[in-house]
C-alpha cells in the first residue's frame, strides 16, 4: 500500500496485494490517517466485484461522521450496485473534486 498526502487529503493506493490484503493493511495504518480526508485508490485492481468494497462501507460511515470523507476510486464498478454510504468514482480528480465539494457544503453547514 502507498500512502500520498495532498494538503488534508490521504491517498491510498493499493500496489501489488490482493484486495483482502490492502484491506488490512489499510485498517492497520487507519489511525494515521484518520484526521485527514480519505480517497482509497483501487485503480489498478483489474477483477474488482462490489462485494470486494464492502468491507470499506463501516469504516467510511464512521470516517463521514467526524466530517471528513471517504472516496473509493475504480472504473471497474457498476456503480448502479454501489452500496448507499459509498463513494464511488471512477478517476482519481473526480475523488478530488467530490472531497472538495463535501468541504464546501461543510463549510456551508450543509
Amino acid at each position: 500500500m502507498v500512502i500520498n498526502q495532498v494538503g488534508a487529503t490521504t491517498v491510498a493506493t493499493q500496489e501489488k496485494k490482493t484486495i483482502t490484503e490492502f484491506i488490512e493493511a489499510f485498517k492497520a495504518e487507519y489511525a494515521k490517517f484518520e484526521q485527514n480526508n480519505i480517497i482509497v485508490n483501487l485503480f489498478s485492481l483489474e477483477d474488482l466485484k462490489i462485494k470486494d468494497i464492502l468491507p470499506f462501507q463501516g469504516i467510511s460511515d464512521s470516517h463521514k461522521t467526524t466530517y471528513h470523507s471517504f472516496v473509493i476510486v475504480s472504473n471497474k464498478l457498476n456503480f448502479d450496485d454501489v452500496p448507499a454510504g459509498l463513494d464511488v468514482v471512477p478517476t482519481l480528480q473526480e475523488a478530488h473534486d467530490l472531497i472538495e465539494m463535501e468541504e464546501i457544503e461543510r463549510d456551508l453547514g450543509l
